[in-house]
């Protein structure tokens, strides 16, 4: 027979006595509002996050500050260096073409997966753009659009059905977000770059999926070479 719990409440042990809502939404609300300011170009690439300034700023506790940042670094959008402390991720030139690299490798074989691909992944591919689209109507922030133009080339990747290149897509992302999203405020080009993602779709579902391959590799080359001269590493 097992022992009851002892505890509070009627000696009873709760198990979600250690969370803290208030504690996590603050923690969250920070992560966010920073993550703003980097998209929106507000702080650059290599700036230091120095947690006592963030705190008296934001009117919150270095504690909370410090698992913001951590949050941050996780996502990639900072950098975590001993005896240097947390700055704003740099993109180098190498980073860049690697990442870019591997992009195609995953995206142009999920295009080439659309006829054996679920309907479900097919249609997944058009709300992405209906939601790029929409986010280019209705003035989204750059944050808002850069995660819809990503959300798009993530629902590529997973046409092929695994899970697991999803996630490694998803990673790949995370290191030019930042990158992606300064390409998207120097260009101001969203609706243009809705057009072409919607062509890309017309090529496929008329069932000519070497030139929507084709186009998409094109595609991610002219991002890459954008990236690099916004950042000025060419």
């Amino acid at each position: 027979m097992t022992p009851p719990a002892t505890g509070c409440q009627g000696d009873r042990v709760n198990p979600f006595e250690t969370l803290n809502l208030a504690h996590s939404s603050t923690v969250d609300r920070v992560a966010e509002e920073l993550r703003r300011a980097l998209f929106d170009g507000e702080v650059e690439a290599g700036t230091p996050l120095r947690e006592v300034a963030l705190a008296d700023a934001m009117g919150v506790s270095r504690s909370t500050i410090r698992e913001a940042l951590g949050v941050l670094v996780a996502e990639g959008l900072a950098t975590r260096e001993p005896n240097r402390g947390v700055h704003v991720s740099e993109p180098d030139p190498a980073s860049v073409h690697d990442v870019s690299a591997a992009r195609r490798v995953l995206e142009v074989a999920g295009v080439r997966h659309w006829a054996e691909a679920t309907d479900e992944a097919r249609e997944a591919c058009h709300n992405a753009l209906r939601a790029f689209a929409e986010a280019a109507e209705t003035g989204a922030s750059p944050a808002e659009l850069t995660a819809a133009h990503l959300a798009i080339h993530r629902s590529f990747v997973a046409l092929t059905g695994s899970t697991r290149l999803v996630a490694l897509a998803e990673s790949l992302t995370s290191e030019i977000r930042l990158a992606l999203a300064k390409v998207d405020r120097i260009r101001r080009n969203s609706e243009a770059q809705v057009h072409n993602h919607a062509a890309l779709l017309e090529l496929l579902e008329a069932g000519d999926v070497e030139a929507a391959a084709a186009e998409l590799e094109r595609h991610l080359a002219h991002a890459e070479t954008s990236m690099l001269d916004a950042l000025d590493l060419t």
